[in-house]
């Protein structure tokens, strides 16, 4: 430390945040909530780990010019504006979703291939190193035909394996 220079710790500093910076970490917390349960029409829903901080976020956003991305919620407490909800956070959370889903779908097939090409004799669901390769495959088969073609191909057949 140089002398005449007095430094503080960082426990006693509190961050200043432009309007766009508080914006980012209001759509940070409330993509945290959605992903967590949280429904804005049903206070119920909010996790209660989450709920106070959540709170304190929102209950800053008027001074940190972004009051319109707050409003009072059912039973008084402060959720999500419409502007929040269903702006940017929002693509990013049906974005997320749509690739989570896509993931998802491709892996579970895939697993399920490999196990009916195993047959019954399969001990455990740990892979072996060719197994493993052989499940990429069947993966990548399957992301190529989403890909191109949605869901198009896709049948289920009730009562029987496909």
């Amino acid at each position: 430390m140089r002398a005449g220079r007095e430094t503080v710790p960082y426990w006693v500093m509190k961050p200043l945040f432009t309007a766009k910076e508080y914006t980012r970490i209001l759509e940070l917390a409330w993509l945290g909530l959605w992903v967590t349960g949280d429904r804005p029409d049903d206070p119920e829903t909010t996790p209660e780990r989450y709920g106070d901080a959540a709170q304190k976020l929102f209950s800053l956003a008027a001074a940190h010019g972004c009051a319109d991305l707050v409003k009072a919620g059912p039973d008084a407490t402060l959720v999500a504006s419409s502007k929040l909800s269903e702006g940017a956070a929002r693509d990013k959370l049906d974005q997320f979703i749509d690739d989570s889903f896509w993931a998802e779908l491709v892996q579970r097939l895939a697993e399920r291939d490999l196990k009916s090409e195993l047959g019954s004799t399969k001990l455990g669901d740990q892979f072996s190193e060719d197994e493993t390769a052989r499940l990429m495959e069947m993966e990548d088969n399957y992301w190529r035909e989403f890909e191109q073609r949605g869901v198009d191909h896709v049948v289920l057949l009730r009562g029987g394996r496909g």
